[in-house]
């Protein structure tokens, strides 16, 4: 279980995931975190290798700041032997990017199906030489290689002292994103590893609707798997492009009392990441947007943490 952050304010546990402040650079995140009183940042690839690791690690260590999680490694499903020899060398390079950066919380989104042409394009001809089956759109095969490249990853994960966090992702981002759509799903694939080498990630935007959730998020806690709790909201109509329809907690349709205490309960005492993808708060200045994030946190999320 992830250790408990030191004590401090209200806002100790609270972590700013970089992708929620798209347009701030590295050092402009750390920054923005720390004048808005937060505890910790959750770091994506994009921004680290902006500024380059070794420069990325030596910021983070004078901000004064934890890192929740370092987002993303995955994708993972590539039938082919370039594909999957691809993917492992990426996310091995993830692997020491975390540790590194001094988080032990790789998150992993396992990626969709070989027939999606790219995370949010379209699918690929169905091929005509095999008009009854198309190997690109076994889903249940898909699954499986995650299991493989898993198990291949875990043994660089565990000599790093970094542990490899699957995060299941909303249906909606099957095809093209993740094949792991349920938090079961996500501890099953994790189940043959040691809890300290492979995680679970709680992202209430992806798990919410799931009416196994409550037992799924106890079984996480008795293994000792959850290694992120992610918040942000459900909002509707859906954008065009459905990635970009989270929202501010408190803005849609999620209940995050009730599932902030489900994740207590299993005695969780992380970072409580906020990860928005939303254009209009892209567009926001960022200290208005980490002002909002607090505001929120402190109203919806920290009087059920326990």
């Amino acid at each position: 279980m992830t250790v408990a952050p030191a004590p401090g304010g209200p806002l100790a546990r609270l972590s700013l995931n970089t992708a929620t402040t798209k347009a701030w650079t590295l050092q402009e995140a750390l920054d923005g975190a720390a004048r808005g009183g937060l505890g910790a940042v959750g770091l994506w690839r994009d921004r680290v290798q902006e500024a380059g690791l070794d420069k990325a690690a030596r910021l983070v260590e004078a901000s004064g700041l934890r890192v929740s999680s370092l987002c993303r490694g995955g994708f993972l499903t590539a039938a082919d032997d370039a594909g999957s020899a691809h993917a492992l060398a990426d996310n091995r390079a993830a692997i020491v990017e975390a540790a590194t950066l001094g988080t032990r919380e790789l998150v992993l989104v396992v990626g969709g199906l070989p027939a999606s042409s790219a995370p949010g394009g379209p699918a690929l001809p169905y091929p005509a030489a095999t008009p009854d089956a198309d190997p690109a759109r076994d889903v249940v095969a898909a699954r499986a290689r995650v299991a493989d490249r898993i198990a291949d990853l875990v043994p660089y994960a565990a000599e790093h002292d970094v542990r490899l966090v699957l995060e299941p992702l909303h249906p909606v981002f099957a095809a093209d994103r993740a094949v792991i759509s349920t938090l079961g799903q996500a501890l099953d694939l994790a189940a043959p590893f040691p809890a300290q080498t492979v995680g679970v990630v709680v992202d209430t935007y992806h798990v919410w609707w799931d009416p196994d959730l409550e037992r799924q998020i106890a079984r996480a806690g008795a293994e000792g798997r959850i290694a992120s709790y992610q918040v942000s909201d459900w909002t509707l109509p859906l954008a065009a492009d459905a990635l970009l329809s989270r929202g501010h907690v408190g803005d849609g349709h999620i209940d995050f009392a009730t599932i902030t205490r489900w994740v207590a309960a299993t005695g969780y005492t992380g970072d409580i990441e906020v990860e928005i993808f939303h254009q209009g708060i892209w567009d926001t200045p960022g200290d208005q947007t980490v002002a909002t994030l607090a505001e929120r946190y402190i109203r919806h999320v920290l009087p059920h943490l326990g």
